[in-house]
């Protein structure tokens, strides 16, 4: 009688080897699997006994999601694929290259909840195979500086279309795409009598992408910064250096960042992956507090005890650093990349304001808290420190006091 009752209010209790009718099906568990989020309910379009959540939660669980992460040996692209693995997501990794070089990213997942696969992103029959059997996409490829193969164009524009219309054929249900902050039809030029490239290509992809997949979701962060960045690496590197000091424009007094950590950063995409409702809508992410560039450089420096008595630490104006300017274009002649990721677009960016629009949703929205940077500081900059093979003693250096943030401006 149970059983029929079921049937009547089109509530199907399913385990995971029964097999199902054709048609939409409306999954719903029952309290004693102890589900991690049990009380959701999720419509399967195409029902298979593959589509459907086993397990108690957790990385050795499946929670019935599909999900092709591009982008994902970058630098964002293991966080976002430890927090999907850590709630029971089932990947599929595209790569280029060598094939070791994605490996490690198999223990982000339990046994078989991890696939990789060759691509390249002109081909679109590898994209096709990438996506073919996926509910969700994300797309996290980007390039901050161009090489002789791709340019910002082709990446960040018509890359990012190829992905989406390729997306939408094969039936994907949710798209993410990854954006930029400060991303606007005609940027500011502050170095660059021409404006960033890079904040144009990625406005001219959002509007790609959501012509092809309108419902698609856009993420743009701000600063991000974590292990591999381009925020610390860059302004911790000795290609930065300039008579003892570090040009910033304006010295760092003009310019306002909101850095956000990266482990905070999957935490959102992890979020929008498992929510339905942010289909179509805009995220901003950034950090919890504000700070002067200037002020975050010298707090570095301070991490890396260079004392500017002894040592000569100080900030210097780039505008008016002619020697370093010169420098700049010489570590742009690099093969692979640029010399300390020093480059002329990289600066131009970099000198942008993270500015949060307020009708836009941010990670407060997905119930996500960001780490302040105060207690991340000392991980990020432990690299850098100065003579590393000294053996320092407990409360031997006093720990570096936060800048005082700058005031919320929306």
């Amino acid at each position: 009688m149970a059983a029929i009752n079921r049937v009547a209010l089109k509530t199907i209790y399913l385990s995971p080897t029964a097999v199902c009718s054709a048609g939409p099906v409306r999954v719903q568990h029952q309290p004693s699997c102890q589900y991690s989020d049990a009380s959701e309910l999720r419509v399967i379009k195409n029902p298979t006994t593959v589509s459907l959540k086993r397990g108690t939660g957790g990385r050795s669980s499946f929670n019935g999601i599909v999900c092709t992460v591009f982008g994902s040996t970058g630098f964002l692209g293991r966080y976002v694929c430890n927090r999907l693995g850590k709630m029971g997501t089932q990947m599929i990794l595209p790569y280029r290259g060598d094939f070791y070089d994605v490996l490690p990213l198999k223990l982000t997942g339990d046994l078989g909840q991890v696939l990789f696969h060759p691509f390249h992103l002109r081909d679109e029959d590898s994209l096709r195979k990438c996506m073919k059997y996926s509910n969700v996409v994300v797309n996290l490829i980007g390039r901050d500086w161009e090489t002789k193969n791709f340019t910002y164009e082709d990446v960040n524009v018509e890359g990012a279309q190829r992905i989406a219309r390729i997306a939408h054929e094969c039936g994907v249900e949710r798209l993410i795409h990854i954006s930029d902050l400060s991303c606007c039809e005609n940027p500011t030029p502050i170095l660059l009598e021409e404006g960033s490239r890079i904040l144009k290509s990625k406005w001219k992809g959002e509007q790609a992408v959501r012509q092809e997949f309108p419902t698609a979701t856009i993420v743009r962060p701000g600063t991000v910064y974590g292990q591999e960045d381009r925020f610390f690496n860059a302004l911790a590197s000795r290609w930065r250096k300039y008579f003892r000091g570090i040009p910033i424009v304006g010295k760092g007094e003009t310019i306002i960042k909101q850095p956000l950590w990266a482990g905070d950063f999957g935490g959102g995409i992890a979020a929008i992956v498992k929510d339905p409702s942010t289909a179509g809508k805009i995220y901003q992410f950034v950090g919890p507090e504000r700070f002067k560039l200037g002020d975050i450089v010298d707090w570095m420096q301070a991490y890396i005890r260079i004392d500017p008595v002894e040592y000569g630490h100080q900030r210097f104006d780039l505008k008016k650093s002619y020697l370093f300017k010169l420098k700049v274009s010489l570590a742009e002649f690099s093969v692979n990349q640029p010399l300390g990721y020093l480059h002329w677009e990289g600066l131009e960016k970099e000198s942008h304001s993270d500015v949060v629009q307020a009708h836009l949703p941010t990670l407060a929205d997905l119930g996500v808290q960001p780490m302040k940077m105060a207690s991340r500081m000392h991980w990020e900059m432990k690299l850098f420190s100065a003579y590393e093979y000294y053996m320092q003693q407990v409360n031997e250096f006093d720990k570096p006091k936060p800048p005082t943030p700058v005031e919320m401006v929306v």
